[in-house]
């Protein structure tokens, strides 16, 4: 045992005399050179076999963690699940569903998707995929998707349980390509105002949008609430392609400058096709990136109004760097400019990370989310709009217009905790499997539901009795101060259920301080007007 301690120190002794010599003979040792024989040493000395995969790419994010927040590496599967949200499409089976609990309750079907072709139907139970059982597996949902996504052509055998069939139900399906839309709601407020929410900017974003518009113009929309509330972005392309159309050939939209890249600068190459007066754009906290982009270039035109709350402050611009592998580093090679020159990336100290990650709840705490007067304005980054000149701030995001503060009057642990159990949705689900023809009979469209279905106090008593099943006890103050919440969450849901395309919205959006402000400002074109040209806010 001495002779193995003997030469195992003689072989340190020995390895570092090398080390120590290959210093000596490089006059200079460049990074890249450590980096190398770090690896080198690590894989020839270490004591255990070493994975070199997994030591490049940890050594790749570590990298990366100096530097910013948002440069970032993925591996190959990763790279992948990151692109097909803005790629705009996947091959699969085409349901929403969720998972309540141990089941999979089918919410939707898309359009002309291969689960609709069979005649799946939203409330229909998921149990097994091929040979993989899923119900009764509590399994997340990341698993769930890589069982019904698969390879366009490929089969997939379900067997599904639909309420008042007696035996399971099996379908056979060939995998598609599934559209991944961007536009989730676009309907008629009133007889002039449309309402149309982007979750997201993806390839199809601008087309999806026009889209919409040119259907709610034809039933008379002549002013527009755009909603990008917990829009956190994706494509630049998309966002300039959407600005254009409500901007005039040559308006400046965004510009984008680094270090070690040359400036870039989109204007409007066309003039807009979108038919709309006035135009009010909805934005919160979580807010971000290409939704910034646009609504920046929105305000500093003077071309509509923005409402809401100071938006995420994300104006670091990534470019892929694919390896050949799949894997891919998103490197942060510029920021994103408004118009005027704001800077739209909120400030961040290099390599502390978790600190940049505590915006939000600093932003909870200093009381921002509720009271104007608590956001920072800098007063040395003052700037003009372009065309009436109002003053408006940098130091990240965009600041609205009109600010509203977010609203938690509705909400209760009560309320929470009928969420978080899943009780709401599913006490949904069954209550259409048993009633869908009864209230598709009573209301064959999905505005004549939106306006004259109220919950009976039947469906109220099933709710809290199923609540309570579930171990959510009622309390009669915290439903006092929930109801209307529940109620209009289980109506969204019961709308989203039973029609084609449903719009869940339609039912949530009138107890939203966001929305209710933006329908107050864009149905008063005299306040919209004065402070659109950057007077006061009297009310």
């Amino acid at each position: 045992m001495r002779k193995l301690f003997i030469l195992a120190g003689l072989i340190l002794t020995l390895t570092g005399a090398a080390i120590g010599r290959a210093q000596r003979q490089m006059p200079e040792f460049t990074p890249d050179q450590k980096l190398r024989l770090a690896a080198a040493v690590i894989e020839n000395y270490y004591v255990e076999e070493v994975n070199s995969d997994t030591i490049v790419d940890e050594a790749i994010i570590a990298m990366l963690r100096t530097l910013d927040p948002h440069s970032a590496y993925s591996t190959p599967d990763e790279t992948k699940e990151l692109n097909q949200p803005l790629e705009g499409k996947f091959s699969g089976i085409g349901i929403q569903f969720n998972m309540v609990e141990d089941t999979v309750y089918v919410i939707q079907t898309t359009s002309g998707g291969p689960s609709e072709k069979v005649g799946i139907r939203p409330g229909d139970r998921i149990i097994s995929a091929n040979d993989t059982v899923i119900a009764g597996k509590k399994m997340q949902n990341s698993g769930i998707i890589k069982v019904l996504r698969g390879p366009k052509g490929s089969r997939v055998d379900l067997k599904v349980k639909r309420a008042g069939e007696p035996q399971l139900l099996d379908f056979i399906l060939t995998r598609d390509d599934i559209p991944i839309y961007s536009v989730d709601a676009a309907y008629m407020v009133n007889d002039s105002i449309g309402y149309v929410s982007v979750t997201r900017f993806a390839e199809s974003t601008d087309r999806e949008v026009r889209q919409a518009a040119d259907s709610l113009a034809r039933v008379g929309m002549r002013h527009l609430i755009l909603d990008l509330g917990n829009n956190g972005g994706g494509y630049l392309g998309s966002a300039v392609e959407l600005a254009e159309e409500f901007l005039q050939k040559g308006d400046p939209i965004v510009f984008t400058k680094g270090l070690n890249t040359p400036p870039s600068y989109f204007n409007a190459e066309r003039t807009g096709t979108i038919p709309v007066d006035r135009l009010v754009i909805m934005v919160d906290q979580y807010s971000a990136s290409a939704a910034e982009i646009l609504s920046g270039a929105i305000q500093e035109n003077d071309r509509g109004l923005i409402v809401g709350r100071r938006t995420f402050g994300k104006g670091l611009v990534q470019r892929p760097f694919p390896f050949p592998d799949g894997s891919m580093i998103r490197l942060t090679t510029s920021r994103y400019y408004t118009p005027s020159g704001r800077c739209i990336q909120k400030p961040y100290e290099k390599g502390k990370g978790e600190e940049y990650q505590l915006d939000m709840l600093n932003r909870y705490n200093s009381g921002e989310l509720w009271h104007r007067d608590s956001i920072h304005l800098d007063t040395t980054q003052a700037y003009k709009t372009l065309r009436n000149g109002r003053t408006i701030y940098g130091g990240g995001g965009i600041m609205p217009d009109v600010f509203v503060p977010a609203d938690t009057s509705n909400y209760s642990a009560y309320y929470r905790d009928l969420v978080a159990k899943g009780v709401i949705i599913k006490y949904t689900l069954n209550y259409i499997d048993t009633n869908r023809k009864a209230l598709l009979k009573a209301y064959p469209t999905e505005e004549a539901f939106a306006e004259r279905f109220e919950p009976t106090q039947e469906i109220i008593d099933g709710l809290i009795a199923a609540g309570n099943e579930a171990g959510v006890e009622f309390k009669q103050e915290s439903w006092d101060t929930s109801h209307t919440l529940i109620l209009a969450v289980l109506k969204g849901l019961m709308i989203r259920d039973l029609y084609e395309n449903g719009i869940y919205v339609r039912a949530t959006n009138p107890l939203s301080n966001d929305f209710n402000e933006a329908l107050r400002l864009i149905s008063d074109p005299a306040r919209y007007a004065r402070i659109l040209r950057g007077e006061s806010d009297e009310q």
